[in-house]
């Protein structure tokens, strides 16, 4: 049997129609199958892969700490260099009062926590999300899923969470002094690539400051350079008391995490101890290859390149508007959205563009809007090769 046959009988498949490309090997911005044939990913492995795929440096620090130990005890207990190393260069960059380090293994165990702690701290039951907002598939993530599509299949969920429209000032108003706790994307990916006008953050900012609510930003698909800053919240001039990463955080191994400040993050550890733990989180080789990521995100203005290189791709991209269905293109940085008229012409062009060596899909939470999230290495003719693929497959 072969082995995609095998994946197809022993892997929960969670669409009716999976890629089924079997990888061979990734590099850059990369993948091969096992035919040789090279696919530009135009995901990044779903913005993990920022510094690209199997960046050596990021080897040689997953081996390296290989070498010396894998896991050896339950998060918070024991000092691990990796760990400690990782969370003191996060809390350098950030800067007061974003200090404190939580990592998990993934970004909506991140949101998890962050939830728990907003709750704990606050002394507060009610949750304010948003409208067309993505935190992640857990119970308790799933719960603040601003898409009804997704999220009632599941229900019961948490009570008391509320939604507001997304990029509405006045709606705020409905934050009140029962909040706990306001989780929002700096930009809204898999509802479009939506981007707020320039005050709505501030305002969400000042509101919760009014009421004692906190501010989670989820910056799990924005973080680490994908909008052109390093944080896309540092472009809205606004400070989270509690920020929520992942994805890139890893430089492609499994890493989450949420950070705040001490006041608030010290509520997990009394009342009671151990308030909230994990047993992987942190894992030292997640941490070993994140730091090296880090390293060489700023070591090569990544994040410069991607706010270059993003303008340059949605200008020639938005010359293609017309053909194909294609009606809107918008984004920051790397992160791109390509807007259709319906939902087949978006899940069309999808499909020819596979044929066409390039790997894209369009958002959970928008059916007629495919999200570009390409490594931020991504080479100047590698972008113009997959604009050429893109106008192919759009006709």
């Amino acid at each position: 049997m072969s082995l995609a046959d095998l994946f197809l009988r022993h892997l929960c498949q969670t669409s009716a129609s999976p890629l089924g490309l079997t990888v061979a090997r990734a590099s850059g911005s990369t993948i091969w199958d096992t035919t040789g044939r090279a696919y530009l990913d135009l995901l990044a492995g779903m913005g993990v892969a920022n510094v690209g795929h199997t960046h050596p440096e990021v080897v040689a620090a997953v081996t390296a700490q290989a070498a010396r130990h894998l896991h050896v005890m339950v998060y918070g207990e024991l000092v691990q260099e990796a760990q400690v190393r990782l969370a003191a260069r996060l809390a350098d960059l950030l800067g007061p009062p974003l200090d404190v380090v939580y990592f998990t293994c993934s970004g909506a165990e991140a949101i998890e926590g962050a939830m728990k702690t907003a709750r704990k701290y606050t002394g507060r039951r009610r949750l304010v999300a948003f409208e067309g907002g993505f935190h992640g598939d857990t119970l308790g993530a799933l719960s603040i899923g601003g898409n009804p599509l997704y999220r009632v299949p599941f229900e019961p969920l948490l009570p008391d969470v509320g939604w507001l429209p997304f990029d509405d000032p006045a709606a705020l108003a409905a934050i009140d002094d029962a909040t706990a706790a306001v989780i929002v994307e700096p930009v809204q990916a898999e509802a479009g690539v939506r981007i707020p006008s320039p005050g709505f953050l501030p305002a969400l900012r000042r509101r919760c400051d009014e009421t004692g609510a906190l501010l989670v930003l989820d910056e799990v698909v924005t973080g680490f350079g994908r909008t052109g800053r390093l944080f896309a919240h540092q472009d809205a001039g606004v400070v989270p008391d509690l920020l929520v990463l992942a994805k890139a955080l890893g430089g492609g191994l499994p890493l989450g995490a949420f950070v705040g400040r001490r006041e608030v993050m010290d509520t997990l550890s009394h009342d009671p101890p151990l308030a909230h733990v994990t047993t992987f989180g942190g894992h030292p080789l997640s941490c070993a290859a994140g730091l090296a990521a880090l390293d060489i995100l700023l070591r090569d203005d990544l994040p410069a390149r991607a706010a270059a290189l993003g303008e340059e791709l949605r200008s020639a991209l938005e010359a293609l508007v017309g053909h194909g269905g294609l009606v809107v293109v918008r984004g920051r940085g790397l992160l791109l959205g390509l807007e259709f008229a319906r939902a087949d012409l978006c899940a069309a062009f999808v499909r020819r563009a596979l044929t066409e060596g390039l790997i894209l899909g369009w958002t959970l939470h928008c059916d007629t809007v495919v999200r570009l999230a390409p490594p931020l290495v991504l080479g100047d003719a590698e972008a113009k090769e997959a604009v050429a693929r893109i106008a192919c497959a759009l006709g």
